[in-house]
């Protein structure tokens, strides 16, 4: 999943990754991208995780794993981060999701379960603020329910938001004009049909495993 969101990642982007599996996006930016990553606890121009030998104590993501950094690398207080966030200064942002509604509402910081622990972090601010938001999430829960669903049952995060749904199975992109499967990855759209209670369009070519993806 996160060497296909990097792959989509327009050249030269300035771009958001948030807490767990979007921070493996990172590590799959082609060489010459441009992509400049800005981290919400103040840092842009963020490298790769940092391997053994390249840990440095002060410079981490704000999943507080330890990252490396690029040439030109800045650093900045926690309230300039946040206005570059709600400033409209990121092109994208890739997060994480309980939840994501045909339409693009966004669910991902409370399951709203008694004694559950919110964590709202910069989510609702880079939700808002990015120009695109891609989300990445594997496509049913633990109990097998799926996560992409026609209205969120989970307290919202941002509404309209999602522009793309990065999953194990799928790639959607999500709307006003509704739910379009772009990309399967070992299923059919049909089967993704019966097990998603939504309307589905499907992209050109849907069903067809790429080239070099596992059947």
């Amino acid at each position: 999943m996160a060497a296909l969101v990097a792959r989509d990642i327009p050249h030269g982007s300035y771009v958001n990754l948030g807490i767990g599996q979007p921070t493996l996006v990172a590590d799959h930016l082609p060489e010459g991208s441009e992509v400049v990553l800005h981290t919400e606890n103040g840092m842009l121009n963020m490298g790769p995780a940092a391997t053994p030998g390249q840990v440095d104590p002060d410079l981490t993501n704000a999943g507080k794993i330890p990252v490396t950094e690029l040439p030109g690398a800045a650093y900045f207080h926690h309230a300039d981060s946040f206005a570059m966030m709600r400033g409209g200064h990121l092109d994208v942002c890739v997060l994480g999701a309980f939840q994501v509604s045909a339409v693009g509402d966004l669910a991902n910081w409370h399951t709203g379960k008694p004694h559950a622990i919110p964590a709202v972090g910069g989510a609702m601010d880079l939700a808002i603020g990015a120009k695109k938001v891609f989300v990445m999430m594997t496509l049913f829960a633990k109990d097998g329910a799926p996560k992409l669903v026609r209205e969120c049952s989970y307290p919202l995060t941002g509404l309209g938001c999602v522009d793309r749904v990065y999953t194990d199975l799928a790639t959607f992109r999500v709307g006003p004009e509704g739910t379009t499967v772009l990309e399967t990855f070992g299923v059919t759209y049909d089967e993704l049909a019966a097990r998603l209670d939504l309307d589905l369009a499907s992209a050109s070519g849907v069903g067809q495993v790429p080239p070099g993806r596992p059947s």
